[in-house]
């Protein structure tokens, strides 16, 4: 039990948000609509503009929080950033005309676009907000989904999308006595201001006289780190493992290189950037960063030095990928002054293992008097919480406040990750149909639940850039979607054929990464180190670009293959 279940004493850590004011209510709604979105974040967003395109006008968006931006409402702790490029990121940026302010953008004008979005679409007017869906189960007899909240509403769907991303349920480490601490503390996820002072740039002038313990260094600790640092008497890091952190080389937006940008420019980018994270080493890198850096580097040699069996292949990506990592160990001791420390930050696996960092400001963090990393591999993590502090290889460390960077449910099992029970036709349960692994038709709807779809990151291309995932699947759910409604059908789902068939097609690709990720130390990429065959992240590994033509052409017959349409009656 590497994490806890965060309901009970724990459930303010995830339910609780910093960012509306206490005490909301309002009237129960009881509507009937076509079309329910259940989540605010870019999949949400971008969900609707898709629909829009489609004719599709009457829907509705079900949001948590108190605003568009899904992770970027939530995550607004000090320093957080996008890690991928901000011109391929940010969606629809030849249609809203905008220009980020640099190459990779802070979550201040991500959640600033967002809403952008929003209000450029006319979202507003159809978004239901500070709403949390308990439940949605298919009325036969209506014909429509029924959907309860904990606002008391009854809402009535012909259609369901569910877009709550990846990064919608926080996690804590299973550590015993969090609950006991008798300081501060929350997730990154719900940072506290009002406690730490300042905002997300920074000016945490309430840390000045407080001990800080930041438990975990993955992609979230990596930006949070800095911020504290500069503010806390102390700052105690408690590492488990240590990321990779790569140089971020982030720069303002050339206005003249980006108006000369042809239309079509964003599109071409973030297919150059699939492309390369794919292993494709197009001839020209437009990207041109740390992430494709990477690619370059561990990507089998083209051309006349190309290896010619698969075990050839795999040594020479190996020992490509042993250089890269010395060179990122490099980093370490280049510029971290205590030996001890740096060694302690050296990474020790490959470099995909797990999603890789960049920033040029943690690792000289680890140089300020006031900073202590506290590895704990050796014990394989934090022994428990006092009321106190925090233990770790048999030393007490006394902390004012505990700041969890912990992540978020992304490989959980569905019921636990969705937070929502789903009951189909005839009562059927999802999380029963989906008991022995996700069962769908390309990733998007799952037999026996009529009309509803599903963007996520399973049994579909995925894609490091996840915005591009997210554009494509919501291209491809809005047609299904407004070709059932032009056919005047009632109801659409796959057949079990259809979805058998796709499922095998993804069991017989695991194959190709299982043995990697397997050897891999613990993280979402191979389901914490589970290695049970089904819970794999069950993608599409022939990359995004082989499978958004595979729906392209899929579309393009007309036919719906694999999917059944009932006519409305």
């Amino acid at each position: 039990n590497q994490y806890l279940d965060m309901s009970g004493e724990l459930a303010h850590f995830s339910e609780d948000d910093p960012y509306v004011e206490p005490g909301f209510s309002r009237d129960p709604l009881s509507d009937a609509f076509d079309v329910a979105i259940i989540g605010g974040g870019f999949s949400g967003i971008l969900a609707g503009a898709r629909l829009l395109e489609q004719g599709i006008t009457d829907f509705r968006i079900v949001e948590a929080g108190g605003d568009f931006g899904g992770t970027w409402y939530w995550n607004r702790y000090p320093g957080a950033q996008c890690d991928t490029d901000a011109y391929c990121y940010l969606p629809l940026l030849e249609e809203l005309g905008y220009m980020p302010k640099e190459k990779y953008a802070y979550v201040d004008e991500i959640f600033d676009y967002s809403r952008r979005v929003g209000e450029h679409f006319g979202l507003y007017e159809r978004a239901i907000f500070q709403t949390r869906v308990r439940g949605m189960r298919w009325d036969d007899g209506l014909q429509r989904w029924r959907i309860t909240t904990n606002r008391g509403d009854d809402l009535r769907p012909r259609f369901v999308i569910m877009a709550m991303g990846t990064t919608t349920r926080p996690k804590l480490p299973g550590i015993p006595g969090i609950e006991e601490f008798q300081g501060h503390s929350f997730h990154t996820s719900r940072w506290d201001y009002g406690y730490t002072g300042g905002d997300t740039n920074g000016s945490m002038t309430g840390l000045a006289d407080k001990r800080v313990a930041v438990i975990g260094t993955g992609a979230t600790a990596i930006q949070v780190v800095p911020r504290v640092a500069q503010y806390a008497q102390h700052l105690y890091v408690f590492q488990r493992t240590p990321s990779t952190v790569g140089l971020r080389r982030n720069a303002p937006t050339d206005e003249v290189w980006f108006r000369s940008l042809r239309p079509g420019w964003q599109k071409e980018r973030r297919d150059n950037f699939a492309a390369w994270s794919d292993g494709k080493r197009p001839e020209v890198d437009l990207v041109d960063d740390s992430w494709t850096d990477i690619f370059r580097a561990i990507s089998s040699p083209k051309g006349e030095h190309r290896p010619t069996t698969r075990e050839e292949r795999d040594r020479v990506v190996e020992l490509s990928d042993f250089a890269k990592m010395e060179e990122l160990r490099r980093r370490v001791d280049e510029t971290v002054e205590d030996p001890a420390t740096a060694e302690a930050l050296k990474p020790w696996y490959r470099v995909m293992c797990k999603r890789p960092t960049f920033n040029d400001e943690y690792l000289p963090a680890f140089n300020r008097p006031n900073v202590t990393l506290v590895d704990v591999s050796a014990s394989k993590g934090v022994e428990r919480i006092t009321p106190r502090g925090v233990v770790a290889n048999g030393v007490e460390y006394e902390v004012d406040l505990i700041v969890y960077a912990s992540g978020f449910q992304i490989t959980a099992d569905f019921e636990l990750r969705l937070g929502v029970e789903i009951n189909g036709r005839d009562g059927l349960s999802l999380y029963d149909a989906w008991g022995k692994g996700q069962q769908t038709l390309h990733g998007f709807m799952t037999h026996g639940f009529p009309n509803w779809c599903y963007i996520g990151v399973s049994q579909n291309a995925f894609s490091l850039n996840m915005t591009s995932m997210f554009d494509e699947q919501a291209k491809h759910i809005a047609y299904i979607i407004g070709e059932t409604v032009r056919r005047g059908a009632a109801t659409v789902e796959p057949s079990r054929q259809a979805q058998d068939d796709w499922v095998e097609v993804i069991r017989s690709l695991q194959t190709t990464g299982s043995g990697f990720l397997a050897d891999c130390t613990p993280g979402y990429y191979n389901n914490e180190g589970d290695r049970t065959e089904s819970q794999f992240l069950g993608a599409y590994t022939p990359g995004l670009l082989r499978f958004t033509r595979l729906m392209e052409e899929w579309r393009s017959t007309g036919r719906m293959e694999g999917l059944e349409l009932a006519l409305d009656e």
